[in-house]
Parts: structure tokens; sequence; C-alpha cells
């Protein structure tokens, strides 16, 4: 069965290590605040200005002052501190981010990413996703493996206007984990019941697959 949007998210966290500068996109990335698991020292970053960003509130418990980069309600964890635009791009170009986890449109097999306009589709601007994919130290995509048509968004070349080179490290799709090295995907990880077949099916992009694949554990 294909992970639903909390799926991507739980195995996307697993991906986090304790002591770690952590910035999370816009839509499916901001759900990794949920499943950092508990005693672990992270520091979530919001590029419009916070560092120490909690798990979203519960409802009936937002406060509309405090939101993450895609206008959500969120909360703040002790010690958490907020800054200005200009300071948080500051430290995602220093390179003080350790991980990013991005949505995206699409990906290619030499981890090239495109996530930020559609031509022919209004877009409200490109946002920060360039600075983060040309700074950060390590990058996780989280999305899902086929479009709306049922097509594969893991593809030899992307097909829309790129938002960075080469830069995407790893990809958590609703049927898949892949590895992005030596310009193929690389299957590491499928969602449960979902087979091998499928996955290859529903991939346009070179993917290298070796020996027995497990499941992703839940």
């Amino acid at each position: 069965m294909a992970l639903d949007k909390n799926g991507i998210a739980k195995r996307i966290a697993l991906e986090v290590q304790d002591g770690m500068y952590v910035n999370l996109g816009i839509g499916i990335p901001t759900l990794v605040a949920n499943f950092i698991p508990e005693g672990m020292d992270v520091v979530l970053q919001s590029e419009n200005g916070l560092l120490g960003m909690g798990p979203f509130p519960v409802e009936g418990e937002e406060d509309a002052d405090l939101i993450n980069a895609g206008k959500q309600t969120i909360t703040t964890l002790p010690g958490s501190v907020f800054f200005d635009s200009a300071m948080s791009f500051g430290m995602i170009r220093a390179r003080k981010v350790d991980l990013t986890i991005l949505g995206a449109m699409e990906v290619s097999e030499n981890g090239d990413i495109a996530n930020w306009k559609i031509p022919g589709k209004m877009v409200k601007g490109m946002g920060g996703a360039m600075d983060l994919v040309a700074s950060a130290k390590n990058i996780i995509v989280a999305m899902q493996h086929c479009d709306k048509a049922g097509n594969s968004k893991l593809m030899p070349a992307c097909g829309l206007p790129l938002t960075g080179v080469r830069c995407v490290k790893k990809i958590v799709t609703d049927l898949a984990v892949l590895e992005v090295k030596d310009g193929a995907f690389h299957l590491l990880e499928r969602a449960p019941g979902v087979s091998v077949e499928e996955i290859i099916s529903k991939t346009s992009g070179k993917l290298i697959v070796n020996g027995e694949i497990p499941e992703i554990k839940g």
C-alpha cells in the first residue's frame, strides 16, 4: 500500500540525526516536524525567520502570529528564536543548515530538481528554494512518485525549469526510498505491499535494483 503524506514524512524523519539544523520546505516536508523522535536534539529552521520550530499546534490552540514559510500555524520549542529574513538566508547561504527537506515536481537521475514553477501557471515567486539547494549540505526530496496524470516524476532529465543541479541525495515517495548517485536512482526500500515491478514501471529515469528490496518499516 502506498504511503500517505504522513507516511512519507515519518520515513524522512528517520534521516534526521541528533544535533542537526534542518530546514523544512513547503508541503509534505513540514509534516516531518510531527515525527522527530522525543529526546532528539534537532533544531528546525523556517526561512521566514525562526529557529526552534515545533510540531503543528493542536486544533483550537493555534497562534496566527506563529507561522512557517508556507504560512501554516506552528508551535515553538523552549529556546526558539525569531529574526528577519536577511539573517535567515545568511544562515542558509553560509551553509549552517545540515539538512534540507523539499517537495518537488520533478527530479532527474542526475539529482537535478524542479520545484518552483510550471510554465503557464501563476507563481507567487521562487521563494528560498534556490538558495537552499545551492547551500545545503544534504537534500532529501519528499514527493509523490507520479503526477495526477500518472506520469513519473523521477525522470532522465527534468522538463520543468530547474531549481538546482545535481543536488538531491535521496528521495522518499509514496512508493519508495531512493538514493541518487552515479547518474541513476538506486532503490533502497519499497512501501509496504508495493512491488519492485510497480516501482520500475513508474520510474522513467534510470533505476538500479540490487538484491532483495526491504519494505519501509512503519
